[in-house]
């Protein structure tokens, strides 16, 4: 299971916990099944007609995404370009065809197989970077669902509320203060609940999605950068030192911190 999911539920379990049991006299007047509902099936009636359906399908599957640690693979494609790299400058085609075959990344397998087919290196870069825009735009796309999740829940709830006010409107001319507090209470807690559903379920798992896709990205055009290199025929020892930079750790590329205390230190003592 992904850490930063279980993290998160978590924390929000623990929230949710301290919110019920510490500021109500009751938990139970925390909970508001009609309230609950209007969010809920609000929501999920504007999505269906906001988005198509087999869109809207996927939104289960998405949810289990976030919950699963994915591995992008990412040393096993530069140890695989770097391999087929050293076949290709030797000029032995038929080992790059039999590497392929026990290759994983269709997206890889793709490219070195242009590059067999002494396809021009930039219809080869054309082709593929239409593949990485295509998976943006179709993952984007999911991630706005949620997005659009997200807007509708507090709306919904601001309408249960409303509808709340307006029953609660009904009694307040027998003036009976006892009936009017918990009728109140009752209809301020669908807003509640859509701005629950909007910023701890709904905006969490979309900006997971697209955090999720960005990583993706850049795996991709690691690959493409490889494949280029190998249709230009560079060193496999090049290929694989500016591959390994798509995956390296952020470090500061004016001065090593490092070096620049130990440096201060040797001019403090001269």
């Amino acid at each position: 299971m992904n850490p930063s999911t279980l993290i998160g539920i978590i924390a929000s379990v623990l929230l949710l916990a301290t919110v019920v049991l510490f500021t109500a006299q009751s938990p139970m007047s925390f909970i508001n099944l009609p309230g609950l509902a209007i969010v809920i099936t609000g929501t999920l009636a504007a999505t269906f007609i906001s988005y198509p359906l087999r869109e809207v399908v996927r939104v289960a599957k998405l949810v289990g995404i976030i919950f699963r640690r994915e591995n992008f693979y990412t040393q096993e494609d530069i140890r695989e370009l770097v391999a087929m790299s050293r076949l290709w400058f030797q000029g032995d085609a038929r080992a790059v065809e039999q590497a392929l075959e026990h290759t994983r990344n269709p997206f890889l397998r793709t490219g070195i197989n242009l590059v067999i087919a002494n396809v021009k290196e930039e219809k080869i870069i054309e082709l593929l970077r239409w593949r990485i825009m295509r998976l943006k735009a179709h993952e984007r796309a999911e991630a706005q669902i949620f997005r659009t999740m997200a807007t509708y829940a507090p709306a919904f709830g601001m309408l249960g509320t409303l509808v709340g006010l307006v029953n609660m409107l009904e009694i307040m001319q027998g003036g009976d203060l006892a009936v009017i507090g918990p009728r109140m209470a009752v209809a301020l807690l669908t807003t509640f609940y859509g701005i629950l559903l909007a910023n701890l379920i709904f905006k969490p798992i979309a900006v997971k999605l697209e955090r999720r896709t960005e990583q993706r990205l850049i795996a991709m055009n690691m690959v493409l950068e490889g494949i280029s290199l190998i249709s230009r025929r560079h060193l496999p020892s090049f290929i694989e030192e500016t591959l390994q930079s798509f995956i390296a750790e952020y470090q500061d590329e004016i001065r090593d911190q490092h070096g620049g205390a130990e440096d201060n230190a040797a001019a403090q003592t001269k």
